[in-house]
């Protein structure tokens, strides 16, 4: 989005296609004499880590606002499980099982995308991290009910590339995930957590510690497919243990369909809190 505020000095793009006409000579040649901002050496040099982490907060944070995103439906989920078309390739039979919930995502963003664009279509705005499996069901769900979806995605040697169906300006790429993450619960209005592995228990995880902890306002919070979730992690003995609490457990619900998803979020007791991280905090 252009700037089209009046500024007395020489706009910084400007200079940048001046120094591409200059000379070439030694001193023209030298890394010294690059633009300290268009110097991609300079920029990823070690000192520069704090300007970078402050990039990646502001890069997003300023595209969505100018994108008029006031909220968004967390979707985290597994990248190995395909569309059920595709169960076949799945590398196991529980991934080949799991291609459900594919569906199931798939299902849900369509439907809350289509009640977003009702409402102006800039509230509950689906957001995944960007690249296959869950997270391409989410952004397929919104893109097929005509609406924009967001994709954080993040630099992995392997299994990340953004989808096709993520809204290409609001397509992101990070290298820090503690920023990625950031960006996930800022806005979020709701998290809806499938099937994954290393990844979504993460991120999951760390959202429920927030909210735990009083460090996120509490919304919604859901885990599609109980079974999975229960064969995985033993809720009831971490509250016997004591190292959570029996409300702790009340964080979130397990649901197994779009419809139940859905019929959670408009009957969540504490609907109407303020959304995600809470500021200054």
């Amino acid at each position: 989005m252009k700037d089209d505020r009046h500024h007395p000095f020489r706009d910084s793009h400007q200079d940048r296609e001046a120094a591409s006409h200059i000379p070439d000579t030694p001193q023209t040649r030298a890394p010294s004499y690059a633009l300290a901002f268009a110097d991609e050496d300079f920029m990823c040099r070690e000192e520069l880590r704090p300007v970078r982490l402050q990039l990646e907060l502001l890069k997003p944070e300023m595209l969505m606002n100018e994108a008029g995103i006031n909220s968004t439906i967390v979707l985290f989920g597994g990248a190995r499980i395909p569309e059920p078309a595709k169960k076949e390739t799945a590398r196991t039979q529980t991934l080949a099982d799991l291609t459900k919930y594919y569906a199931e995502a798939q299902r849900f963003a369509e439907m809350m995308t289509r009640r977003s664009m009702e409402k102006g279509g800039t509230d509950d705005v689906i957001v995944t991290g960007g690249g296959p499996g869950v997270m391409e069901a989410g952004n397929r769900g919104a893109a097929e009910a005509g609406g924009k979806s967001i994709g954080l995605n993040i630099v992995l040697p392997h299994e990340q590339a953004p989808n096709p169906y993520v809204t290409p300006d609001l397509c992101f790429n990070f290298h820090y995930f503690a920023i990625r993450k950031m960006h996930f619960l800022m806005r979020a209005s709701a998290i809806c957590v499938f099937p994954g592995g290393f990844g979504t228990l993460d991120e999951m995880f760390e959202a429920l510690t927030l909210i735990q902890t009083g460090r996120m306002a509490r919304v919604p919070f859901l885990l599609f497919g109980q079974s999975f979730w229960e064969k995985i992690i033993n809720w009831d003995a971490l509250a016997d243990a004591g190292t959570i609490s029996q409300d702790d457990l009340a964080l979130f619900r397990f649901v197994e369909t779009a419809e139940e998803a859905i019929s959670a979020l408009d009957n969540w007791e504490h609907k109407g809190e303020k959304r995600g991280v809470i500021p200054g905090r």
